[in-house]
């Protein structure tokens, strides 16, 4: 998601006072001429944060919630936003405390307590939504509190901690409105962020207001804001040529992005530092075609990512053959150092050396996303073209799709990774880990392991050997097959300003910096 960030600096600076506090933003313009419309294919999976853990709930929750740290814009160290100041406690790793800031208030008018954000952490625990963000708070034991502070046990060391709690997992929620033993349905939030949700119909639009009772890392609040959801790319597409939206978000075609011209009237295109990935992922379980490493090895050995990046996503993409995206710390080639070329001769020999039986049957699920269609129908004439496989695609609606691949309803399914902060574990504990956010059923000691080494250590450059050890093997067990990585890329009409501020690989969508020059 972004450039890298990694030394003693990133946890060290989490030691935070009030005065790391302050976000300036751009003068915003008259707000006459309405509301700034913002075009996204992303899917607000649920308004509940105990309930969504994707990029399109936490895009909208980062708006709409606060949490105790946050990111200002550029930076990848959390700053206070809804705590005065917040560190480690001892040397263990084990201990973080954070003091809640004064005279806060959520959109409702109500005071926020730290028993609010108890109750917010604690209930994310006692859900336990498959489709939360539970993995992500998987090392936290206990809160507890006492006047002003909020204390997180943690039952290992976890020096991204920090980087957890500023994302949507930290989402603090009105402890009087949200029940705390189920999620809440319905179409309101009641949060505590630089904006209170106004109205919302599912999967249409979204309207934002400034809440006048947001105090926090954002001094200057934006103006109002509609959010457009479309189904897919090509939909909001013919809304941002019609221009019935004034800023295309993710995702628009590969096709849009790369025919920008600089020379276009009126438009701007902005290009942000960011890893989204894309990877393709396996259902280990019991009577999987996918549960014989072999099948996975022989599927990995024959994927021509090079063809991906060039004839789907028209160079909008790079090829990606690890786990951590280039750019940032523990990044390593371990699947191309075991596969440098697209090799169905190799695929055919472990075949018949396992023993099995082909051509191999399978079903490669996909959701939402630019070029979707496309890229699993390339990955299916590439598998089919070595006799190896039969492949069906499937396409499933998003909600589903999160629902399907975590009870094993899928042989395999294409997922894109949009990272929920600055750091190289949110690309191995999510993805690999024993908490995987993504169900595979895979499971393996040594890599949870080095996860725990991984997460024990302030200063992340030092444990680069272990992520690319992480990554050495998942390239030879093969539970994933990483795809690509891409920027992050924002049209706008060239009379919005702060456009390059949207987003910038934290996860944060600042809704809040847009305004009418």
């Amino acid at each position: 998601m972004r450039g890298v960030r990694a030394g003693a600096a990133l946890v060290a600076a989490v030691v935070l006072g009030s005065g790391l506090a302050g976000c300036e933003l751009m003068p915003l313009g008259d707000d006459d001429q309405g509301p700034i419309s913002v075009g996204t294919t992303d899917t607000v999976t649920t308004l509940d944060p105990a309930g969504a853990y994707d990029a399109g709930s936490w895009a909208l929750f980062s708006n709409l919630y606060q949490s105790l740290l946050t990111y200002t814009p550029g930076t990848g160290v959390p700053v206070p936003d809804a705590a005065s100041r917040c560190g480690f406690h001892g040397g263990d790793l084990r201990t973080f405390q954070c003091e809640l800031r004064e005279g806060l208030k959520f959109g409702n008018g109500r005071e926020v307590t730290v028993k609010d954000v108890q109750f917010s952490f604690e209930r994310i625990k006692r859900i336990k939504s498959p489709q939360g963000p539970l993995s992500l708070l998987d090392t936290l034991e206990t809160v507890t509190t006492e006047d002003r502070t909020i204390t997180f046990q943690l039952r290992v060391p976890d020096a991204t901690f920090p980087f957890k709690i500023a994302t949507g997992a930290g989402a603090i929620v009105d402890s009087s409105r949200y029940p705390g033993d189920r999620l809440r349905t319905g179409t309101e939030a009641d949060g505590s962020g630089p904006y209170r949700l106004e109205s919302y119909r599912p999967k249409t639009v979204a309207e934002l207001r400034p809440s006048k009772n947001y105090q926090g890392a954002v001094k200057h609040k934006g103006g109002a804001v509609s959010v457009h959801y479309y189904r897919d790319a090509a939909a909001m597409s013919r809304a941002w040529k019609e221009r019935s939206i004034d800023v295309a978000g993710r995702l628009m075609p590969p096709a849009d992005i790369a025919g920008h011209s600089l020379s276009d009237s009126g438009v701007k295109l902005m290009e942000s530092a960011g890893s989204e990935t894309r990877s393709l992922f396996f259902n280990l379980r019991a009577g999987s075609p996918f549960e014989q490493q072999p099948v996975r090895e022989a599927v990995a050995a024959v994927i021509d990512r090079e063809a991906l990046a060039r004839d789907v996503h028209r160079r909008t993409v790079e090829p990606l053959y690890s786990l951590i995206p280039q750019g940032l710390t523990g990044h390593s080639t371990a699947f191309f150092d075991l596969h440098p070329q697209p090799d169905p001769e190799a695929a055919r020999t472990l075949l018949r050396r396992a023993g099995i039986t082909t051509p191999v049957r399978f079903t490669i699920a996909f959701s939402q996303g630019a070029a979707t269609q496309e890229e699993a129908a390339l990955l299916k004439k590439q598998l089919e073209g070595t006799g190896l496989f039969e492949v069906a695609t499937q396409y499933v609606e998003w909600t589903e799709f999160q629902k399907g691949y975590a009870r094993g309803a899928y042989d395999a399914y294409c997922v894109g990774w949009l990272a929920d902060f600055p750091d190289p574990d949110n690309f191995t504990a999510p993805l690999v880990g024993r908490s995987s956010s993504f169900r595979s059923g895979y499971d393996n000691p040594r890599v949870e392991q080095l996860i725990r080494a991984t997460q024990g250590s302030y200063q992340r450059s030092r444990v680069t050997r272990e992520f690319r050890a992480i990554q050495e093997i998942i390239a030879r067990d093969v539970p994933v097959v990483p795809l690509w990585q891409k920027k992050d890329y924002v049209l706008s009409s060239s009379t919005v300003s702060g456009t390059q501020f949207l987003s910038d690989g934290t996860g944060l969508w600042r809704l809040w910096e847009l305004g009418r020059i």
